[in-house]
């Protein structure tokens, strides 16, 4: 096992698959960002707000990679981790070029939705597979889909289906929602109105919010101001900041749970999930970046550890690789309590989402009772016939 850390470099990180002397192969896991990714952003990321990445999801590949390479190594699998920050996003695609031109096959991409949209739709129809880490937007598994882009994060609607859900099981179905000013609260928002029209939640009101300085725009911060004069069960957030969000929770007129951006957040992974091995994972997270894993961290270990699975389960080549990620013998343990795999419709990943507060995990979606024909997990994110992905 080897871990490098390039920047400013011709190549962008790569995951190729090669033959390595006296009949060993080696597996390059690489890992492509930007420098300058405000999510990352130093003054936002000590805020710790809920639903949030705590850092760079490169963590989660490190100690995916640590994990893997002693059942690598026994069947002749070297495994080698290469990352590189690329300095701005017009600089993407030709780094992906180069790339293809070292061999590259199979790329992890920490990437805002914009630059990734942008960076699969170049790449499109080239030998080459993108999975998404950290980019939680519905348009890049609909009508921005590609064939080569696979999603370890939960989308939007996946987030939103799974609290649609626990609101339902918990009969809280009027639903007061506010909503932020940009265009990533108004695709959170859509995302929840949807997954309310689908499971029977009534909006009461949609109120916008604005932090603001300025006195004419008072009000539109104000949380006492924007939950009067309505009844409701619940009141959703939709706050892809977080810094309003934060300051919901026991400020409503009516005492009700805060859900969405902050109080109850659907989360791909949290701390005090303490079922199915998640105790021992986040302890070794932990130990690795001295920090709790989070989302973006999960999505980057799971990503790596089923391309790792891929090469021992299909190692002829990346095709087959690629055909048993995307196919029906794909199982993959995301140490959730359930077999995970991709949705050959969209390429996003099957999984339960935890409703996580603060300090613990209320419940884990699908909630029981939410069935359906196939597969239970499909209940969460478009479903075959509902999806808008035509690759």
């Amino acid at each position: 096992m080897c871990f490098g850390y390039l920047r400013r470099a011709a190549l962008a990180g790569l995951l190729c698959l090669a033959a390595t002397g006296a009949g060993a192969r080696e597996l390059l896991i690489g890992y492509l960002a930007l420098a300058d990714d405000a999510r990352y952003d130093a003054r936002q990321l000590e805020h710790r707000y809920q639903g949030q990445p705590g850092g760079r999801p490169l963590a989660g590949a490190e100690v995916a990679l640590d994990e893997a390479d002693f059942g690598a190594q026994a069947q002749g699998l070297a495994l080698r981790l290469v990352a590189v920050e690329a300095d701005a996003a017009d600089g993407l695609a030709a780094a992906l070029d180069a790339l293809r031109a070292q061999g590259a096959h199979f790329v992890l991409v920490d990437l805002p939705a914009a630059p990734l949209a942008a960076l699969a739709a170049a790449t499109r129809g080239r030998d080459v597979t993108l999975i998404n880490v950290s980019a939680a937007a519905d348009a890049l598994r609909g009508a921005q889909c590609q064939a080569h882009l696979l999603h370890t994060l939960p989308s939007e609607a996946m987030a939103a289906d799974a609290l649609a859900q626990y609101l339902v099981s918990r009969k809280w179905r009027r639903v007061l929602a506010l909503v932020g000013p940009t265009p990533a609260d108004r695709a959170r928002m859509d995302a929840f109105a949807a997954a309310a029209k689908r499971f029977g939640l009534k909006l009461a009101a949609e109120r916008p919010f604005r932090l603001s300085n300025d006195p004419r725009e008072r009000e539109l911060g104000n949380i006492a101001l924007l939950s009067a004069g309505e009844d409701y069960d619940a009141v959703y957030v939709a706050d892809s900041d977080g810094e309003f969000a934060r300051d919901a929770q026991y400020r409503t007129v009516l005492p009700r749970p805060v859900v969405g951006s902050a109080g109850l957040v659907a989360e791909a992974w949290h701390w005090a999930w303490e079922r199915n091995g998640a105790p021992q994972l986040e302890s070794r997270f932990r130990r690795h970046a001295q920090r709790p894993m989070t989302g973006t961290d999960w999505a980057a270990w799971v990503a790596v550890k089923a391309v790792v699975e891929a090469a021992l389960r299909a190692p002829a080549d990346a095709a087959a690789m690629d055909a048993w990620l995307r196919g029906p013998d794909a199982v993959i343990d995301g140490f959730k309590g359930a077999r995970l795999s991709f949705r050959p419709w969209d390429g996003q990943l099957r999984q339960p989402v935890f409703l996580a507060h603060g300090n613990g995990v209320a419940a884990a979606a699908p909630i029981d009772g939410f069935l359906h024909p196939v597969n239970a997990l499909d209940t969460l994110g478009p479903d075959r016939p509902e999806s808008a992905c035509r690759p």
